[in-house]
């Protein structure tokens, strides 16, 4: 497959140009355009919700937990905050957490302890 992208680039005004290609093991019936499509924004649908509050919210680039399992226990973790805070209607991950650090007695609450 071959998908075009230009987008504008907020801060400067400019366009950019892409084109990525992809390959896949559906079959030619299973591939169509519009099922394509769909499958390349999901990926992005969840590469904008979980990933970038991940990068943003936690600052994950930044962190030093790189050895053995514990950046993969780290990112479990936070997936398992995210998802907690999106399950009781929270949009806001940041505000959320700032929320419950403030009063602590709400994050037991939340987890029904």
């Amino acid at each position: 497959m071959r998908i075009e992208r230009i987008t504008e680039i907020l801060k400067s005004g400019k366009q950019r140009h892409e084109v990525v290609f992809g390959i896949t093991s559906l079959t030619q019936v299973q591939a169509s355009p519009e099922r394509l499509l769909d499958l390349n924004r999901g990926h992005w649908s969840i590469e904008n919700s979980l990933h970038y509050v991940r990068d943003t919210t936690f600052d994950e680039d930044r962190s030093q937990i790189r050895t053995k399992t514990a950046p993969q226990v780290m990112a479990t973790l936070k997936n398992l905050a995210i998802s907690i805070l999106r399950i009781n209607s929270f949009n806001n991950i940041a505000s959320a957490l700032r929320h419950f650090a403030a009063q602590q007695s709400l994050t037991l609450a939340l987890l029904g302890l």
